[in-house]
């Protein structure tokens, strides 16, 4: 095994699994501050690495919709984490979807022109896990892409980022590839979910890569693709999940067995029960991926803070940030307006609590991050009656009168988000599954 390979915290945890060691690790797919406070906690309470990964639609050379480059992105999440008291080293970025997807508008020479620089810059920021992803069409192409158009492009993209890491002086990039990715943020219909993978379509998938890999001279690089991505029959859309089903993805689990060094990554993991993260991990689908669910405990969090201040604050003092929130999505409806269907009453309900939370779009809209910071200003201005917290977050209650908690309003935000994440680490860390009631509970 190469130096590089021992080096990375990913290969290593793909390499411990394969040896039948229960573990994994989970990505957490987000840029919101909070959400990375609370993840960098529960990555110190289980003592394992951090996996942080941007997206292309997210993080660009351009900017993206966040206005961050790679570069950036990178910095802040350092940031953070040097905040925290993190080691740097347990510290992983990774690039989600990374290919043409930002300019499938675009002919496919201008496209993936842009998605090369993309790649360089994810890996000259430091990037170490690079999902190669060119299944989308581009303008000019044909309705429908080939495997061999799509790993060829893929092959093109990880031949870039290989010169880069060589030029930055940066250790060379580990790779996912896969043809059946599910749709960023979820589906706009659940019934439009994919079917799970077939052994066969795994197989050919694995095959035309390497092949392409080959003819590219990448076959070094081909040794640190440690993942492939694949559809487990896990999805959500805005209001109903498909929660995972181990007797439907037994056959692509066996598959993946007989292939040493090579695990699944699962997207779309959001809003799981927790033994069916247990089981996925054990089912080698060893990377589990989490965005949505993320900011939408921070937005329950965020409502029950708004009703505990309209229990303690006067009105003409009071953030109103559920308003300001939903205002602020009304005057820039391009993130949801093509998802959220339905007559004004449905939208709405869809624009505060819908699975696929697009509010998260409009956390740092100037309005919407001075409500925020009113609203903890005032909380922590005055003393949460124990019943009042108790009735709006009483998990956070339990916390605090455990001692596990200290008090302030950015902290019971934050330790929302961490219980979702606890999840995903248990699962990752240990792969025990949890007691109910006494007994182990059986997943299906």
């Amino acid at each position: 095994m190469s130096d590089t390979l021992n080096a990375s915290p990913i290969a290593q945890l793909v390499r411990a699994h394969r040896r039948g060691a229960p573990v994994g690790i989970y990505s957490v797919c987000c840029s919101h501050p909070l959400v990375l406070r609370a993840a960098l906690k529960v990555a110190q309470e289980f003592d394992t690495p951090l996996l942080v990964e941007a997206t292309s639609n997210q993080v660009d050379q351009f900017g993206g919709y966040t206005g961050m480059t790679p570069q950036q992105f990178a910095a802040g999440v350092q940031a953070l984490a040097r905040e925290a008291g993190f080691p740097a080293e347990r510290l992983v970025l990774g690039g989600d979807h990374l290919g043409p997807n930002a300019w499938q508008h675009q002919p496919a020479a201008q496209a993936m022109r842009n998605a090369e620089d993309l790649i360089a810059a994810y890996v000259r920021a430091g990037f170490h896990k690079i999902h190669l992803d060119c299944s989308m069409r581009c303008a000019d192409d044909p309705a429908h892409l080939s495997d061999h158009v799509i790993a060829d492009r893929s092959a093109r993209l990880a031949a870039v980022a290989e010169n880069a890491a060589q030029a930055a002086g940066l250790a060379p990039p580990v790779y996912v590839i896969g043809t059946e990715v599910p749709v960023p943020g979820g589906e706009a219909e659940l019934a439009q979910a994919g079917a799970v993978t077939a052994p066969v379509a795994a197989a050919a998938t694995l095959d035309v890569h390497w092949r392409a890999f080959a003819a590219a001279g990448l076959r070094a690089a081909w040794q640190r693709v440690l993942a492939m991505v694949v559809q487990p029959g896990v999805d959500f859309d805005h209001t109903q999940v498909q929660h995972y089903d181990r007797g439907q993805a037994a056959a692509l689990s066996e598959f993946v067995a007989g292939r040493p060094g090579l695990v699944f990554e699962a997207h779309s993991t959001d809003y799981q029960r927790e033994t069916a993260l247990h089981a996925m991990v054990r089912d080698h689908f060893a990377i589990l991926k989490v965005g949505p669910a993320l900011t939408f405990a921070l937005r329950e969090a965020m409502l029950a803070l708004c009703q505990i201040e309209d229990e303690l604050v006067d009105p003409d003092q009071a953030s109103h940030l559920m308003a300001v929130l939903d205002a602020a999505m009304l005057a820039r409806p391009q993130y949801w307006i093509k998802h959220y269907h339905g007559d004004g009453r449905r939208q709405r309900l869809l624009r505060r609590y819908g699975l696929s939370d697009r509010c998260r779009y409009y956390w740092n809209e100037p309005s919407v991050a001075a409500a925020v910071a009113r609203l903890f200003a005032n909380l922590d201005a005055c003393a949460i009656p124990p019943a009042l917290l108790s009735q709006h977050l009483p998990e956070q209650y339990a916390a605090l009168v455990e001692g596990s908690l200290a008090g302030g309003a950015q902290a019971l935000v934050e330790h929302k988000i961490a219980r979702v994440l606890a999840q995903y680490a248990r699962a990752c860390a240990r792969n025990t599954a949890p007691a109910f009631n006494g007994k182990a509970e059986t997943i299906c």
